[in-house]
């Protein structure tokens, strides 16, 4: 079996319960994490968890909706409509509401030998996804880090 098959079965396990116990089974400590709004991908394993927890609250899910594909808790849109898995690799395309705003993205990640994910990437569409996205995560890692 590759490597990302498993990642992303506890990848998905981590989405539907909260991820309780943290990213750290997740992601490798050097993992690099490429947001759609900054310019310069971020470093280290705590920078990509405190993005994925604040992307966590602002891409919002419902376990009780789609219990396979949903994120736990908020308004129950998220949800993974496509994905690509082979050797390393996962494109994850997914879709959800940010308010009143139509969201669709894709997570690229890569995984190492071990499983442990060593890179997160996200893309979103359209303009105004991006926009409401940028202003909601700003605000969320605001209060996040005081």
């Amino acid at each position: 079996m590759d490597p990302i098959q498993d990642t992303m079965a506890r990848w998905k396990d981590g989405l539907r319960s909260g991820f309780p116990d943290g990213y750290n089974t997740l992601l490798h400590e050097n993992c690099e994490f490429y947001s759609p709004v900054l310019f310069k991908p971020l470093k280290g394993r705590d920078m990509t968890a405190m993005y994925l927890a604040a992307a966590g609250n602002v891409l919002p899910g419902d376990e009780a909706r789609n219990p396979v594909e949903s994120s736990g808790g908020g308004d129950g849109t998220f949800r993974y409509t496509k994905e690509v898995l082979d050797g390393h690799h996962a494109v994850l395309e997914f879709e959800t509401m940010v308010g009143d705003v139509s969201v669709n993205g894709v997570d690229i990640i890569t995984c190492d030998d071990d499983g442990m994910i060593t890179e997160f990437k996200v893309m979103l569409r359209p303009q105004r996804a991006v926009e409401v996205v940028r202003e909601s995560m700003a605000a969320m890692l605001e209060q996040m880090t005081g």
